[in-house]
């Protein structure tokens, strides 16, 4: 390489540094507020976090020694008091007050619940929860015909809560005096795909307290008899 042309690079690497540092001049402060941007952010939510925990713990420690209170009525006292966000938070604070207040008022819980249930802003199992809690209150003041209506409406949400719902539609069929309907409706319970053990054995309890058999294996998978009958056929 020449003298010249070492000249003429030397030259160039310092325009190009000089460049360099006056772009730096010129826009380094928006890699600076990029990093102060970046860590205030960072520990905004980490404090955002701290701040949910805390909240969290504070309501979980009103709630337990709401419930150590001595009676239920101060428990519903104490449960009324706490002021919890809306969702599901307030909601379960809802359901343990009502729970705690039915035996010495009835009437009233089921009204608290039946308002929980009719909450829009509730999350719906809550509120499924909150009806299939108001129809069993003994001495609730609900009519039959308020009960079946409000357990109708849960079964088009499917789940474990339609055949709750469901369970209960047969007991008002026993209330009725309709035993045989009755049975028919548990069997169906019972012979569905989605029953769990411990309600296909609930339902096979209250049929033979009915003087009847169930048509399903209270033991097995919904069906099975169903099955073996089936292949016995095609055996034949």
């Amino acid at each position: 390489m020449s003298d010249s042309d070492s000249f003429i690079e030397e030259v160039s690497e310092e325009l190009r540094r000089e460049r360099l540092f006056k772009a730096m001049r010129r826009y380094g402060w928006i890699a600076v507020l990029a990093v102060l941007l970046l860590v205030g952010a960072t520990t905004y939510f980490e404090w955002r976090k701290s701040q949910e925990t805390a909240a969290a713990q504070a309501l979980g420690d009103s709630v337990l020694a709401a419930l150590n209170e001595e009676d239920s009525a101060a428990r519903v006292t104490a449960l009324n008091a706490i002021e919890a966000p809306e969702g599901s938070a307030a909601a379960v604070i809802s359901l343990l007050a009502a729970g705690e207040s039915y035996e010495d008022n009835p009437a009233e819980a089921a009204e608290k619940l039946l308002k929980l249930a009719d909450d829009p802003s509730v999350p719906q199992a809550y509120r499924q929860i909150a009806v299939l809690k108001a129809v069993t209150i003994p001495e609730a003041g609900l009519s039959v015909d308020d009960r079946r209506a409000r357990l109708e409406n849960l079964i088009p949400g499917g789940g474990l809560a339609r055949l709750l719902a469901q369970e209960q539609l047969a007991f008002l069929l026993i209330e009725e005096g309709q035993v045989d309907q009755a049975i028919a409706a548990f069997n169906e319970i019972g012979l569905d795909a989605e029953a769990t053990p411990s309600l296909r054995q609930r339902t096979t309890q209250v049929i033979v307290a009915l003087g009847s058999e169930p048509d399903f294996d209270p033991l097995g998978s919904p069906g099975a008899e169903g099955d073996a009958a089936e292949s016995d056929g095609q055996a034949n």
